[in-house]
């Protein structure tokens, strides 16, 4: 992952997560997303629909727009290599929450945290 795609997934982008349903119609959703080592991180229910989609087929597709600059697209590509639970999901919700709401996380629901490796990444300028 290049400094300036960290830069971006560091920000507060609204990213959309497109993944696919058992029948291999696409879903795509909007979410935060942030950074953990050299993988980029979501958050999510453990039974929601993404959730659901990536255990079965972790193949991923990734768009975003830095909030200062929406004329500047990132595409992703990539899979889900890990998934964290408990205490130290925990903390990297909460790390991707205080970049969007500047708190941390409720904790009225579970939450799990999909590390996803890039397999690549194109920025579209216009």
């Amino acid at each position: 992952m290049n400094a300036d795609l960290r830069g971006v997934l560091d920000g507060a982008p609204i990213a959309h997560l497109a993944t696919l349903l058992p029948d291999g119609a696409p879903h795509s959703v909007p979410l935060w997303i942030g950074t953990h080592g050299d993988h980029i991180a979501i958050l999510t229910g453990p039974g929601s629909q993404k959730a659901r989609n990536l255990r079965r087929d972790p193949r991923v597709a990734i768009s975003l727009t830095p909030p200062d600059n929406p004329f500047h697209p990132i595409t992703l590509r990539g899979q889900v290599v890990e998934w964290i639970t408990g205490d130290a999901a925990w903390e990297i919700v909460d790390a991707i929450a205080q970049k969007y709401i500047g708190a941390p996380y409720g904790r009225d629901e579970e939450r799990v945290v999909a590390l996803i490796q890039p397999s690549n990444a194109m920025s579209n300028r216009p």
